[in-house]
């Protein structure tokens, strides 16, 4: 069991200055960070200022804690208790209920929409209804995946789980959690893989192997591929992270070195025309025409689509997990490093090219040291950038805020047994505070330790 990978890309034995995982929410509007006193929860909707919204003392060493959206739910996983999960309302300090497995928990995924729980563990996956912890479905016998490598889509219509099918190579397994059934399986690579992230539609799914010099993207649920980028040549890195821009126009990627990419998902147009014909497409026309004369793998390197835009941190070795937001309508690229710090860079939709720093946050420390965090001159990209919406669409509609209906009894597993998958619960239980998300109910966990327990 030992060594564990963790939320970040990183695994417990290279953890930095007491940070044990972090993770974005699904709309990239919140930071997650597990400690080894516990955990905290930051806002990330603005650039200057960096407010944590909660922190809790009360579990050690937490490994995994995922927060769904901007809803008062997250769940959390410690090192103490490897094999359970906890699901709390942190704003009124409340476990709702815990769920105890045969094998330690190596990942969790939340949906939303259609109400998703997903739990990774070393060679099975639980599918769980979040509105009661009702257990949909048990994938057993899944290839070995030491790293709980899995991605959950959260759009409504398209909710889709991926996950490897082969510990040898590259192959992703797509199941539709909706439906409960398998969709198709995609050769995506030759080695096995490193990472794997759904478009917010849930029609894109991008991936890397461990090899980690070139990045995939497929159609779903077709599995047709779509675009095929190189990260680099000249050696093989550890991808810790992908993550789509919230209009899949973009893809940004990092690793363990210290440059990170950006990738735009163009589709080119059928007469291979462009409206303004640079000097740099002008030498790819070259290339693509001398690449039928060249063998197939080095006409195949050729015709991979380079990075559009490139991040260089100012550490190297840093492992760090990374996503495309919109804050304060501009595009930004956010990296949380293992050092415990948060980075925010401007991106040129437009031209592309080096992305400016325009502010770093410091995780760990007191209010006090947060609100001295270190600024970088601030330098906003020319007027013709201002708006996200000149080069990419931006959706119009915010966030879900359906409320859930309530959380059954028998949410929790008694006396730290796994519950059988035909032992559901009974139903949904009302609530006296059914107009707050999400609503709170105590599940018996054989011991009555659920109630009022703080997070």
């Amino acid at each position: 069991e030992g060594r564990r990978s963790l939320g970040i890309g990183m695994e417990t034995g290279d953890i930095g200055p007491g940070l044990c995982c972090a993770s974005f929410n699904q709309d990239s509007t919140s930071l997650a960070v597990g400690t080894k006193t516990g955990y905290r929860l930051f806002s990330v909707t603005s650039v200057d200022k960096l407010d944590c919204i909660h922190e809790s003392t009360e579990t050690p060493d937490v490994y995994i804690v995922e927060r769904l959206f901007s809803s008062s739910l997250v769940v959390v996983v410690s090192e103490s208790m490897p094999r359970r999960m906890n699901v709390y309302h942190f704003k009124k300090g409340t476990e709702i209920c815990n769920y105890s497995y045969s094998n330690n928990i190596l990942a969790v995924r939340l949906n939303r929409q259609m109400n998703v729980c997903l739990c990774s563990l070393i060679e099975s996956i639980y599918i769980h209804n979040i509105k009661d912890m009702k257990l949909l479905k048990t994938l057993l016998n899944t290839p070995s995946n030491p790293s709980g490598l899995c991605a959950l889509s959260i759009n409504h219509s398209n909710s889709f789980l991926a996950y490897p099918g082969s510990d040898t190579i590259g192959e992703i397994i797509v199941y539709d959690a909706n439906n409960l059934s398998t969709v198709t399986m995609i050769p995506a690579h030759d080695s096995p893989l490193a990472a794997i992230t759904f478009s917010a539609s849930g029609t894109k799914l991008a991936s890397a192997s461990e090899r980690g010099t070139v990045i995939r993207v497929f159609s779903i649920p077709e599995g047709l591929r779509l675009f095929e980028f190189r990260r680099g040549m000249k050696r093989y890195v550890n991808i810790s992270s992908l993550s789509f821009s919230p209009d899949a126009q973009f893809l940004c990627a990092s690793s363990n070195t210290e440059t990170l990419h950006i990738f735009k998902l163009k589709q080119h147009s059928p007469s291979g025309e462009e409206d303004a014909p640079s000097w740099s497409a002008y030498v790819g026309k070259m290339f693509t025409a001398a690449s039928s004369y060249l063998p197939a793998q080095v006409s195949g390197m050729m015709s991979q689509d380079r990075a559009f835009a490139t991040v260089r941190l100012q550490m190297a070795g840093q492992k760090n997990v990374c996503t495309l937001a919109t804050i304060q309508k501009l595009p930004r690229l956010l990296v949380a490093s293992s050092d415990g710090q948060l980075f925010i860079y401007n991106i040129d939709p437009q031209d592309g090219g080096e992305c400016t720093l325009v502010q770093k946050h410091r995780l760990f420390g007191s209010n006090k040291d947060w609100e001295e965090t270190e600024k970088c001159e601030l330098t906003e990209p020319p007027q013709a950038c201002q708006s996200y919406a000149a080069t990419v669409a931006i959706p119009t509609s915010g966030p879900v805020t359906a409320t859930l209906t309530g959380y059954s009894e028998d949410g929790g597993a008694k006396k730290g047994e796994v519950i059988p998958e035909h032992e559901f619960a009974a139903g949904p239980v009302c609530l006296d505070d059914e107009t707050e998300f999400p609503p709170i109910k105590w599940c018996r966990d054989g011991s009555g330790r659920g109630k009022g327990r703080r997070p």
